[in-house]
């Protein structure tokens, strides 16, 4: 089990981003957050298993294809959340 901070930089709030990344997380189980931040950027904490959050971070690498883009990504990992049971979509 590990867990990561990241930092999405891009055309990424106002073009469905947070629900894209909420459903990527959910089709792969994983648990974490994802919200808007007043610096036009996203943050995103991500938990599970290793090779499903690689999955993960190459899809929201990716886009959807047609409005979002990702310029640059910073992941770092952090402290694991035993607790934590879900993704959640937020807002700042």
């Amino acid at each position: 089990m590990k867990r990561y901070h990241v930092i999405v930089e891009g055309q990424v709030q106002g073009v469905g981003f947070r629900g894209f990344v909420t459903l990527q997380a959910q089709k792969r189980k994983l648990t974490g957050s994802v919200k808007n931040m007043s610096n036009g950027m996203v943050e995103i904490f991500v938990q599970g298993e290793e090779e499903d959050i690689d999955s993960f971070l190459a899809a929201v690498a990716k886009g959807d294809g047609r409005f979002i883009r990702v310029d640059d990504i910073t992941v770092k990992q952090t402290e694991v959340k035993p607790d934590e049971k879900r993704f959640s979509y937020g807002w700042f």
